[in-house]
């Protein structure tokens, strides 16, 4: 199926891999329903994109609140009649060594990073089984794949998310409900996603890397309209994506 005329709700859609992906699936006649916590930058990226000649909507949404969640479903299948694709991809990534028990950190990455994709999953499954057919697409990270440290919280919250993806892609076919699930390993990507680094060596050690090596949110956006562009009967379920010049 093409991308054209697939609905679809990003969340983590005010910047970075959202906003990017977001861009790219309107211009190829994708109808997009936005979600984030920052409204002025929701409402820039709709008036770009129906200035680009696409169709958007957006909601203001936290995806640790299920109702929010819930809402920002129900304004696609309102506005657009109907939900055919979820980008979860709303995330944090305060990294610091364990020892230093910033908890706090940690309640946080697991409710966005992970209760966050489980909010979306359970705010479009009902729709998905019911119509045998949907797409579940998740940023999960590197992080998820292999483990580094100062990182360990984070990468855990990443590693939940890849094995739930995996196990909906298996139950949906168990159940025949023909559910496809995308998720996204991407590497070092420039976006706002340093900047919630809360312990300074790992924050300005990371910020060096990826200076040297980081590319473009644009490189994950054209793997989700890949994914996204393949027939229903494939699921192209796992890419890893890293710049040419890392190790």
């Amino acid at each position: 199926m093409s991308v054209k005329d697939k609905v679809m709700v990003i969340t983590g859609a005010s910047s970075g891999i959202g906003e990017a992906t977001a861009k790219l699936v309107a211009k190829n006649g994708a109808k997009v329903v936005l979600g984030a916590r920052r409204e002025t930058r929701l409402q820039e990226i709709v008036k770009d994109i129906e200035a680009d000649g696409g169709q958007a909507a957006y909601r203001v949404t936290d995806v640790r609140k299920p109702d929010e969640v819930q809402a920002l479903v129900d304004l696609a299948k309102s506005k657009f009649g109907g939900l055919d694709v979820i980008f979860n991809n709303a995330g944090i990534m305060p990294n610091s060594p364990i020892s230093e028990l910033r908890t706090k950190d940690w309640n946080d990455m697991v409710d966005i990073n992970l209760k966050g994709v489980l909010n979306g999953i359970a705010a479009v499954m009902p729709i998905f089984t019911k119509q045998k057919s949907g797409q579940i697409i998740t940023t999960s990270s590197v992080a998820g794949i292999k483990s580094f440290a100062g990182s360990g919280v984070y990468g855990a919250t990443k590693f939940a998310v890849r094995n739930l993806m995996e196990v909906i892609r298996m139950e949906s076919a168990q159940e025949g409900t023909n559910i496809r699930t995308v998720s996204l390993y991407p590497a070092a990507i420039n976006t706002e996603l340093l900047g919630s680094i809360t312990d300074k060596k790992v924050a300005d050690n990371m910020g060096e890397f990826y200076k040297q090596v980081g590319i473009t949110p644009d490189a994950v956006a054209r793997v989700v309209n890949f994914a996204i562009d393949q027939p229903e009967s494939v699921n192209v379920n796992e890419f890893t994506i890293y710049p040419t010049k890392q190790v």
